[in-house]
């Protein structure tokens, strides 16, 4: 399962984001996972919950993952589309000279901690 060592990453970034922003606790963890990026989001979340309690900062906080749609970009006509639905070729052509736009990225999108003052977020740490 893969999906461990991505999480254990992710906790290592967010408990240093933490940490150097002097945060008490993290409230929550919200992740971009694009549908093609070979995560399967339920093994994730478990591997999440599971780590999570091995951290200095993470032991109470939630995970949200917003899956990215994968979107394939065709040279040949111009055209996008639903890259899960046709894979590398085109349905509008039939061409193979595609590329990926969309899908495969796993980013840390937001930070939600506890700073001994109001709530505040880390955002935009990318994986």
């Amino acid at each position: 399962m893969h999906e461990l060592g991505i999480v254990m990453n992710v906790l290592e970034q967010v408990d240093s984001v933490a940490a150097e922003n002097r945060a008490e606790k993290v409230l929550k963890v919200t992740m971009e996972v694009g549908e093609v990026s070979s995560i399967v989001p339920e093994l994730f979340i478990d591997a999440f919950n599971w780590a999570k309690k091995k951290t200095a900062f993470l032991q109470e906080a939630d995970l949200e993952m917003i899956i990215i749609e994968g979107r394939t970009y065709c040279q040949s006509c111009g055209e996008t589309y639903k890259t899960t639905d046709h894979g590398k070729q085109c349905p509008h052509c039939g061409s193979f000279e595609t590329y990926l736009l969309t899908g495969d990225q796993v980013v840390i999108k937001d930070i939600t901690a506890v700073f001994g003052e109001p709530e505040r977020s880390a955002s935009g740490t990318e994986t």
